[in-house]
């Protein structure tokens, strides 16, 4: 399986113009065949929102020294949909999301559309990877790039289970300074959030969401806190939100109906 050529989706929401997926066609067109369908825009955070009210156009487009992709007018979700279902002409057996700029460790997971759109192959059945890099002036998306070409044959052949995709974060850091690879678990832990209240021309509201620092990590071992120390963490993620363990104790409430 690793020297076999793959079809690969690649897909993001930072819009089929950003640097991390044409850093990931780079790494993957020598051995592999990667397909681009995008955003035609940015869509961070857009979390796993698919589009219903409107219909869904997608563009061939050739760009990047004569390469090209699709750039469709929905979600990352809405692209990989669309992938799968009428864009192209064999099924992907990977599906990789990103290279993002900026991370999605902790809670930011819940709001990632990089997230998502890895999920949503998830749902299908094919294999994903979510990837992304600590935000800062620089990224070395070639780098990491790298690092995700040699993985993702060794993830098709040693499998991941059913519903999981594995979300996986570089620090932002030269290659030579990264700190290594670990195994991580998502982090829970809450940034120092803020709404800031201001007022239009016409005296009317409006609100900017932001945030003051990073949050400070509870656990050593949360994807955040081993990327802060320089590591690449890896994390599966699982589509399957069931706490099993509660279901249990709830079998216990004796509720009844009326």
């Amino acid at each position: 399986m690793e020297n076999k050529p793959l079809n690969i989706l690649l897909t993001n929401d930072d819009g089929i113009h950003a640097p991390g997926i044409w850093a990931l066609y780079r790494a993957l067109k020598s051995v592999h065949r990667p397909v681009v369908v995008a955003p035609e825009r940015e869509r961070s955070a857009v979390s796993h929102a698919i589009t219903l009210h409107k219909p869904l156009r997608a563009f061939k487009v050739t760009l990047n020294e004569g390469n090209e992709g699709w750039a469709v007018t929905g979600t990352p979700a809405d692209c990989v949909k669309l992938a799968m279902l009428e864009l192209l002409d064999e099924p992907p057996q990977l599906v990789i999301s990103g290279i993002n700029a900026g991370a999605n460790t902790g809670v930011n997971l819940n709001y990632s559309g990089t997230v998502a759109a890895a999920k949503e192959a998830t749902l299908y059945g094919v294999p994903a990877l979510a990837t992304s890099i600590q935000g800062g002036d620089t990224f070395d998306f070639d780098g990491a790039a790298r690092f995700i070409a040699r993985l993702a044959p060794k993830v098709l052949a040693q499998g991941l289970p059913a519903g999981v995709l594995l979300n996986i974060n570089f620090p932002n850091r030269a290659v030579d300074q990264i700190a290594g690879v670990r195994i991580a678990r998502q982090g829970c832990d809450l940034y120092d959030e803020y709404i800031e209240k201001r007022s239009d021309p016409r005296n009317r509201s409006y609100y900017w969401q932001g945030y003051e620092s990073q949050p400070v990590y509870a656990r050593p071992d949360s994807d955040g806190a081993l990327m802060e120390k320089g590591y690449v963490t890896l994390t599966p993620v699982q589509c399957d939100m069931t706490d099993y363990d509660t279901m249990e104790r709830l079998r216990q409430w004796d509720v009844e109906v009326g």
